[in-house]
């Protein structure tokens, strides 16, 4: 069990927490972006090829892209593969001249490390991240977790926007021992740990054996948005196939409509990828619980929102994860999506279908 202090008076700590509530005042923030290739839409090209790996085993995580394959919103050329266990996943994507979808937190620190890629769209709009706890613990509030023990793993998305959450509130993060072997639910039933910080999948279903009546925190409760889960490619397939690309977004977009418009329909096709692997009233628990990443209130499927990159950049920073001059604008593109609503009209509005 370790007990982790809090770096005091940093200059860091202050631009973030002054960051983080002008975010939370205004929810605008001025992004300028380098040019973008504009997208171009031609005829069905037979002769482009490329893989699209997904950053995790078949799940309810990655049903819009699961079933525009099965479906055939992709056009021809586009091979969709699970890479669940590798480690440099974005530098993967980046070697193969490929498509890939990750969490904007491994994405961004990749970009820093220098995989040379660019993000044109978002699958979760926001962090699948929140904070657990037992429901008879009384916890139920960030200010109730000081003095407790939070299962978290050290590093993770999870204890990022856990940190920033507490800076933002202005609440000692040194009065709160973090246990980073403890981040399940086991732990958290057992009372090894008063609190855990995990993906909203992660959590038992009422219908589960195991199962205990739950308190959740959510950080977009407290003014934290972050992108959850991210669309990207290598430099030269967007430099030199951006038609395709827009053509593949299309088809994720059709396929995050599909998966939400009837869950009778999407389910079965989600559950055919794995049918050892995936129960179909866990995937429709999981598709439930990240429906608002997904489709949050008066925003668009896969649209990001530029300001959550900023955020996302002030918050690693703040962990030491990144410099304060570290790039982000190249790394993201906003064209891709832009493109996809003008061309497709019919989809603005709540829900997007």
């Amino acid at each position: 069990m370790r007990h982790r202090r809090r770096r005091s008076g940093s200059t860091v700590t202050r631009r973030v927490a002054i960051g983080l509530a002008a975010l939370s005042a205004t929810g605008i923030v001025v992004f300028a972006l380098i040019p973008d290739v504009t997208p171009v839409h031609t005829p069905a090209d037979s002769s482009f090829h490329a893989s699209f790996f997904l950053d995790g085993p078949y799940s309810a995580r990655f049903a819009g892209e699961m079933i525009a394959a099965k479906e055939g919103y992709f056009k021809r050329g586009v091979a969709m593969r699970a890479l669940p266990d590798d480690p440099n996943f974005v530098e993967t994507v980046a070697r193969e001249n490929a498509i890939g979808v990750t969490t904007g937190q491994k994405f961004l620190l990749a970009v820093w490390r220098g995989a040379p890629v660019t993000a044109f769209a978002a699958s979760f709009l926001d962090t699948s991240v929140a904070i657990f706890a037992l429901e008879r613990s009384g916890l139920h509030r960030p200010d109730d977790l000081i003095g407790k023990r939070i299962g978290c793993r050290e590093g993770s998305e999870a204890e990022v926007v856990f940190d920033a959450m507490m800076a933002r509130l202005r609440l000692p993060r040194s009065q709160i021992v973090k246990v980073s072997d403890r981040a399940n639910f086991q732990a958290l039933r057992s009372g090894d740990v008063d609190a855990i910080v995990v993906p909203i999948d992660q959590q038992p279903s009422q219908t589960s054996a195991d199962y205990v009546p739950l308190s959740v925190m959510k950080p977009q409760d407290y003014a934290i948005h972050v992108p959850g889960q991210v669309y990207f490619a290598s430099n030269d397939l967007i430099r030199e196939r951006p038609s395709a690309i827009a053509d593949l977004l299309h088809g994720l977009v059709r396929g995050w409509q599909f998966a939400y418009a009837d869950y009778s329909r999407a389910i079965p096709i989600i559950v055919d990828f794995d049918r050892s692997g995936l129960a179909p009233e866990r995937v429709k628990f999981e598709m439930e619980q990240q429906r608002s990443l997904v489709l949050p209130v008066g925003a668009r499927i896969g649209e990001y929102d530029e300001s959550r990159w900023r955020t996302l950049r002030d918050i690693l920073v703040f962990a030491g994860l990144g410099r304060e001059n570290a790039p982000l604008f190249q790394a993201v593109s906003t064209q891709f999506i832009r493109g996809e609503y003008r061309r497709a009209p019919e989809k603005e509005g709540a829900g997007a279908f």
